[in-house]
């Protein structure tokens, strides 16, 4: 089931692909394959196009999304490494306003404050794991966990699909944009396809600009989980599980692939091959962000956690955009 559902993501990649080179506007194709990806695997969600079985394994695409970022590894170079160290400042910043503003908003239109922090740290760092780890920290419940989730997934999906067109609006250079993205986008999955849906330089941007970033969920977590245990004078202490879970260990093989890149190991060949490998992959992994993004989940969610938490996508995309545009990215 899990091979013919990594089959299926293969195929409507595929098929996404030959599909945005048959439509030509004025000399260019206007749509992006991960785009035509993304949109074909929401309409199969939410329209009950696939058996009931088939979507627990439909939904297990960061195998190989995170092999497809390993291998563009290849495609790292000097300037990349400066702009994900020049977004420090752009990630501390987005950090600090987006998780104040989400979780003291939350808490005015009278959320939990568990539910309040939860999607807070979702959206300031690293979308669903975020939340996973720092669940149980807290002793959220259930729900709370199950709505601010689904939340982040509903957010992350329409900054998915809005961002690249606002960035071609403004006339952002691919660095820029690809901090942009790296630090205003929640999941890491839904960042990369991001910032590769604008280009190949800003895809890679975007993916050390977030993986930066996802180095501040243990620090925050535990922050969070001292915060909350200290109301409640008792609670789960942050773990070496929670922190082994926590590290994004794929970050090994995408800087191993790099460092061999720069040591002239590949061949000129050897590159493109990788890299035309590692995004058809991240495009099955778009495909597969689509099978994951059920929008009925927002009748189960009520509106004010939904209004909290795309009104702090909004402010974190605002900030980071704001940031970029001031140190001239």
């Amino acid at each position: 089931m899990l091979v013919a559902s990594w089959i299926i993501m293969a195929l409507i990649g595929y098929l996404s692909i030959l599909g945005a080179r048959l439509v030509t506007v004025r000399g260019v194709h206007p749509f992006e394959p991960m785009v035509i990806g993304i949109v074909v695997g929401a309409l199969a969600r939410n329209l009950n196009l696939m058996p009931l079985q088939w979507k627990p394994y439909l939904k297990k695409f960061e195998t190989p999304l995170l092999l497809g970022i390993v291998l563009l590894g290849v495609g790292f170079s000097v300037d990349i490494a400066r702009a994900g160290l020049l977004s420090l400042v752009v990630i501390l910043a987005t950090m600090s306003v987006g998780f104040f503003f989400i979780y003291f908003m939350g808490r005015s239109l009278g959320l939990p404050s568990k539910l309040s922090a939860l999607l807070a740290v979702g959206t300031t760092i690293c979308g669903g794991t975020a939340i996973a780890i720092t669940a149980p920290l807290i002793k959220a419940k259930e729900e709370e966990t199950s709505y601010s989730v689904s939340t982040i997934v509903i957010a992350a999906f329409i900054l998915l699909i809005t961002l690249p067109f606002v960035g071609k609006l403004l006339h952002l250079s691919e660095i820029a944009f690809g901090v942009w993205a790296g630090s205003a986008v929640h999941n890491t999955p839904q960042t990369i396809g991001t910032g590769y849906i604008y280009g190949e330089t800003s895809g890679q941007v975007a993916t050390m600009v977030k993986l930066t970033r996802n180095m501040f969920m243990i620090v925050l977590a535990f922050l969070v989980a001292v915060w909350s245990n200290a109301r409640e004078r008792s609670g789960k202490k942050l773990g070496i599980k929670e922190i082994l879970k926590a590290f994004p260990w794929f970050l090994f093989g995408y800087v191993g692939i790099a460092a061999l890149k720069l040591l002239n190991v590949f061949t000129p060949q050897g590159i493109v091959y990788f890299l035309e490998t590692g995004k058809f992959l991240i495009l099955m992994g778009m495909v597969g962000i689509g099978f994951g993004t059920d929008f009925r989940d927002i009748k189960k969610l009520g509106i004010k956690p939904l209004a909290v938490g795309l009104s702090g996508a909004a402010v974190v995309a605002l900030v980071s955009l704001g940031m970029v545009v001031m140190f001239h990215f």
